[in-house]
C-alpha cells in the first residue's frame, strides 16, 4: 500500500463555529436537531434552532481542541461551542471517515483544558488511494461496531442489576418498603484511608508497588490498572494494600464524581490506597453484605444524598469527612435478602467479565489495525474477516420482538441440559427467521436477546439444576449449526436489492 504524507494544513480546510456554537445552557432534552460538540457523548443535547443548523454535504468531521475528540457527522446538526469543522480541500482526495479515524488515533499529550488543535495542525496525514482509504474505513467500522455492541451488553447488564435492586429493596432514600434504618457508623468497624506519596507518572510494573488513582473507583467499578508506580526507595505501609473483598470509596473529587464506591472482586497484589480513598471495614457481615452495601451506596438517590455532604474551601475539590459519612442513615433489610441479591450481582459480574475481556481484546485489535493502517503497514489484500463475522454483520434476522415470554414454555430441566438448551436455540432461531413481520436484527443481536431472556434461569438456580444460562460454547455450536444448514440447503441467503442487505431464511421445500 503506497502512502504519501501531506501536511494537515495543506490537506484540510478548517474553521471555528463562532456564534453558531450553541451554549450548553440552551441544550434541550428533545428537539428537531441534535447538538454535536466535543463532549464524550456523540449527541450532547437537542435544539429547535433552525438558524444554527449545518447541513454536511455529504459529511464532515468535528474536532474538539479542548477534549482532543473527533466526531464524524453525516446528518443535519447544530454544533456545540468551541469546535472546529474540518473538511478535505478540493485538491486532496480524503474520505472524511478516514480523516475521522486518523484523528481519533492521534496521541496528543493532555495540557488540561488548553486548545490542542495547534498540535493537530502540525501533524502530517498519510494519504493512500481513495479505494484503500475506504477499505481501511470498512475494516475499522466493523471492529468499532463490535466494540459498541460489547459496551451495550455491559450497559444492559448494569441496568439489569439496578432494576433487580429497586425491585427487591425499593428506593433507599424514600424507603417505601419500610426497612429499618441505622446510622452508617453502626455498620462499620472502621473507615480506613491510605497515604499519597509522590509517585512516578506511569502504571506500576508487575512486581512493583503502586498507589491507586481516583480513576480506580470513579466508574464505581474497581480498575486496578488505574495506579501510579511507587518509587522503590519510598517507605510504605502494607496495611494500606487493597485486597479482594474490599469496599472502597472516593472521599474527594468534583461534585459529579465524588462518593464513587467500588467493590473489589479481584486485584493484583501490591496496590495501595491513597489518602483520597476510604476503605469501609464492616462491623458484622451477618448484618450487612458488602456487595449489597456497594450497590446501595451507588444507587442514584442514595449517592446524591451522600454527595450533598461534600464541602470544601473555594477553589478546592469537594471533600466528604468521615464524621459526615458515619451519620448517614441507611436502610438495612434482612441479611437473607441481601445475600440473595449479592448472589445475583456475582452472577451478573461473571457474565460481565466475559464481555469485558471481549471488549478489551477488540480494543487492542482496533488500536493495532489503526496504527498499522496509518503507517502504511497494512496489506489490505490479505485482510479477511472470518465467515461468521460476515453473518453477524450482514445477515439480517427478522426477530419476533413481541414474544418476551418465548422461553417461558421451556422447563428448567431443558435449560439445565446442554442438549436441551441447544435444541431450544435452534427452535427459536427457526421461528425468528421464519417470521417476516418484525424488525430485522443481526445474529449478534439475536444472541444478546437470548442471553437477556435466559438470564433469569441462571440468577435463581437450585442445586438440582446449577447451570441454565446459555454459554459461549452454545453460541459457537449455534453458528456451526447455521453453517451446516446453509451448506445442506435447508437455509438460504437472499439478497434484498432495495435494502442492500442479505437475509437468511428457511429454504422453500
Amino acid at each position: 500500500m503506497s502512502t504519501e504524507l501531506e501536511s494537515f494544513s495543506d490537506a484540510i480546510k478548517f474553521r471555528g463555529v463562532g456564534s453558531r456554537g450553541l451554549p450548553k445552557s440552551e441544550y434541550l432534552n428533545e428537539g428537531n436537531y441534535p447538538v454535536i460538540g466535543q463532549g464524550a457523548q456523540y449527541i450532547e443535547g437537542w435544539t429547535n434552532r433552525d438558524d444554527l443548523v449545518i447541513n454536511p454535504s455529504p459529511s464532515l468531521v468535528l474536532y474538539g481542541g479542548h477534549t482532543r475528540r473527533a466526531k464524524y457527522v453525516d446528518q443535519p446538526f447544530v454544533p456545540g461551542p468551541n469546535v472546529k469543522i474540518l473538511e478535505a480541500k478540493e485538491k486532496t482526495q480524503i474520505d472524511h471517515k478516514y480523516l475521522f479515524y486518523f484523528l481519533s488515533g492521534l496521541k496528543i499529550k493532555s495540557r488540561g483544558y488548553a486548545d490542542h488543535f495547534t498540535e493537530v495542525k502540525q501533524c502530517s496525514i498519510p494519504i493512500v488511494a481513495l479505494d484503500d482509504q475506504k477499505r481501511i474505513v470498512s475494516l475499522l467500522d466493523k471492529v468499532d461496531d463490535l466494540i459498541v455492541e460489547r459496551k451495550q451488553y455491559l450497559h444492559q447488564l448494569d441496568e439489569l442489576v439496578k432494576s433487580v435492586f429497586l425491585e427487591m429493596f425499593g428506593d433507599p432514600v424514600r424507603n417505601e418498603k419500610g426497612w429499618g434504618k441505622k446510622p452508617f457508623e453502626k455498620l462499620l468497624k472502621n473507615i480506613e484511608s491510605g497515604k499519597s506519596p509522590k509517585c512516578e507518572a506511569r502504571e506500576a510494573g508487575e512486581n512493583e508497588w503502586g498507589v491507586l488513582k481516583l480513576g480506580a473507583v470513579t466508574s464505581c467499578t474497581f480498575k486496578g490498572n488505574e495506579n501510579k508506580a511507587l518509587p522503590s526507595q519510598t517507605p510504605l505501609n502494607e496495611e494500606y494494600e487493597v485486597k479482594a473483598g474490599d469496599l472502597i470509596f472516593s472521599r474527594k473529587n468534583t461534585y459529579e464524581l465524588v462518593a464513587a464506591c467500588a467493590y473489589v472482586f479481584e486485584t493484583r497484589p501490591k496496590l495501595l490506597m491513597p489518602d483520597l480513598i476510604f476503605r469501609f471495614v464492616l462491623n458484622d457481615k451477618n448484618e450487612v453484605n458488602p456487595i449489597f452495601l456497594w450497590k446501595l451506596l451507588i444507587s442514584n438517590s442514595q449517592r446524591k444524598k451522600i454527595q450533598s455532604l461534600a464541602g470544601g474551601a473555594a477553589g478546592s475539590m469537594p471533600n466528604i469527612s468521615k464524621a459526615n459519612l458515619k451519620g448517614v442513615l441507611l436502610p438495612v433489610p434482612p441479611i437473607e435478602i441481601q445475600n440473595q441479591f449479592a448472589t445475583v450481582v456475582e452472577k451478573v459480574e461473571s457474565i460481565k467479565s466475559y464481555y469485558q475481556q471481549s471488549l478489551d481484546d477488540l480494543e487492542t485489535l482496533y488500536a493495532s489495525l489503526s496504527q498499522k493502517a496509518f503507517k502504511g503497514e497494512l496489506d489490505l489484500s490479505a485482510i479477511s474477516l472470518p465467515d461468521f463475522e460476515e453473518i453477524e454483520s450482514n445477515i439480517e434476522i427478522d426477530v419476533v420482538t413481541e414474544s418476551d415470554e418465548a422461553l417461558g414454555v421451556y422447563s428448567f430441566e431443558q435449560m439445565a441440559s446442554v442438549e436441551g438448551r441447544r435444541s431450544i436455540l435452534k427452535s427459536l432461531f427457526k421461528e425468528y427467521i421464519a417470521d417476516k413481520t418484525n424488525i430485522a436484527k443481526t445474529l449478534d443481536q439475536f444472541w444478546s436477546e437470548i442471553k437477556s431472556k435466559t438470564l433469569e434461569y441462571s440468577l435463581f438456580e437450585s442445586e438440582d439444576f446449577p447451570e441454565r444460562q446459555v454459554t459461549v460454547d452454545d453460541y459457537d455450536h449455534l453458528k456451526e449449526w447455521i453453517f451446516g444448514e446453509l451448506r445442506s440447503g435447508r437455509f438460504e441467503q437472499k439478497y434484498l436489492e432495495d435494502e442492500k442487505r442479505i437475509q437468511l431464511q428457511v429454504a422453500k421445500a
